[in-house]
C-alpha cells in the first residue's frame, strides 16, 4: 500500500502549530497590559529563568518539526488500519465529543504518571524534564520548551496514544491537538484573567501549574493538562490562595506545608 501525505493530514499536522503560536502570542500582548492580574511581575521572565527566550524559542521550534513528523508518520500508518485514527468511523457531533473525552482521560492518565515519575527519579530529572522547569517564571510560548526525549514522552507518544485510541480522524485530531496547545500555553501564560473560560471549566488552570513550577512546588500538582483528578486522589494536589500584591498582580500561596 503506498504511503502519501494528503492535503487532510497536513492539515491535522499544521493547524496546532499555528494555534500555538498565534494563541501565546495574543498572551505574550497581553501580558504587557494586564499587571493587574499577573501571577510574577513581567521582569521575573528574564532575572529568574535560567534559559533565554531565544533559546526556548528555537526549543520549541524543535519539538514543533518532530510532532510534525510523528503525526504525519501515525496518519500514514494507520490509514489502512481499521482500527485507527482514519477508520472513516461517523463524524456526527457525538462521536467527535466521545472521541474527545476518551482522548482527553488517556492523554491526562498517561501524562500524570510520566510527569511524576520524572519527578521522582533524580537521574531523569537531571538530565531530561529539568529544562522544562529552567522557567520558574513561565510564559506562554514556553509551554512546550522541553528535551528533546522529554518532548517525546510528553507530547509526542502521549498525544499519539491519546488520538490512536479515541480513534480519531486527522482533522478531528487536528482540533484536538490545537485544544491541547491552547490549554498548554493558557496553563504556562502567567496571566489569571477573569472570566477564561478555561479557568471556568478546569480547576487545573495557570496557577495550579504556576504552582508546580516554583521550587517548592515540584512535588505536587502533576497533573495536566485537563483535570486535577489524579493529583487529588494520590496526595499530590496542593491547595492555594491568591493574593493580591501592592504592587499589581497576585501573589500565589500555599495552603499546607510542603515537603523540601
Amino acid at each position: 500500500m503506498a504511503f502519501e501525505i494528503t492535503n487532510e493530514m497536513l492539515v491535522g499536522s499544521l493547524m496546532p502549530v499555528i494555534v500555538y503560536w498565534v494563541y501565546g502570542g495574543l498572551y505574550t500582548i497581553l501580558g504587557y497590559s494586564c499587571n493587574n492580574y499577573r501571577l510574577h511581575p513581567k521582569e521575573d521572565e528574564d532575572e529568574k529563568n535560567f534559559a533565554s527566550k531565544k533559546t526556548v524559542i528555537k526549543g520549541v521550534l524543535g519539538q514543533q518539526f518532530r510532532q510534525f513528523i510523528a503525526t504525519n508518520l501515525l496518519y500514514m500508518i494507520t490509514r489502512g488500519n481499521d482500527a485507527g485514527a482514519s477508520s472513516g468511523q461517523s463524524t456526527s457531533f457525538f462521536v467527535i465529543a466521545r472521541q474527545f473525552i476518551v482522548a482527553m482521560f488517556v492523554f491526562d492518565t498517561y501524562q500524570y504518571f510520566l510527569h511524576r515519575y520524572l519527578h521522582q527519579n533524580k537521574f531523569l530529572y537531571k538530565h531530561l524534564h529539568s529544562k522544562h522547569h529552567r522557567l520558574v517564571v513561565s510564559y506562554p510560548f514556553g509551554a512546550i520548551y522541553s528535551h528533546p526525549i522529554g518532548g517525546l514522552l510528553f507530547d509526542i507518544i502521549g498525544g499519539t496514544m491519546a488520538i490512536y485510541i479515541s480513534g480519531m480522524s486527522p482533522l478531528t485530531s487536528a482540533f484536538f491537538s490545537s485544544f491541547c496547545n491552547m490549554k498548554s500555553v493558557d496553563d504556562h501564560c502567567g496571566l489569571m484573567l477573569p472570566w477564561n473560560p478555561f479557568h471556568i471549566f478546569f480547576t487545573n488552570n495557570t496557577a495550579y501549574h504556576d504552582l508546580h513550577h516554583q521550587l517548592y512546588g515540584g512535588k505536587y500538582n502533576f497533573s495536566q493538562p485537563f483535570f486535577s483528578i489524579w493529583d487529588k486522589i494520590l496526595g499530590t494536589y496542593m491547595p492555594y490562595s491568591l493574593e493580591k500584591r501592592e504592587e499589581g498582580g497576585f501573589k500565589l500561596r500555599p495552603l499546607k506545608e510542603f515537603k523540601n
